[in-house]
């Protein structure tokens, strides 16, 4: 298994809440950015992003046997 590579840019950090930020999320070497507006939004982007490169996978494995 392979692990990801994600830019994490944080805007903003509100005082007195731990789980209180806004921010954005990058994978490296996917086109495409996804926002979050507090920890678990962050933790869900960060664990959808395993199905999402299970299905590229499947999807570049039926492209290779289609054209064989």
């Amino acid at each position: 298994m392979q692990l990801a590579t994600y830019i994490v840019r944080i805007y903003r950090l509100k005082k007195g809440k731990p789980r209180g930020l806004l921010g954005v999320v990058e994978q490296v070497g996917v086109k495409g950015r996804k926002a979050f507006t507090d920890c678990d939004e962050l933790w869900e982007i960060f664990s959808a992003s395993k199905s999402i490169r299970t299905h590229k996978k499947e999807r570049k494995h039926h492209y290779i046997n289609r054209k064989s």
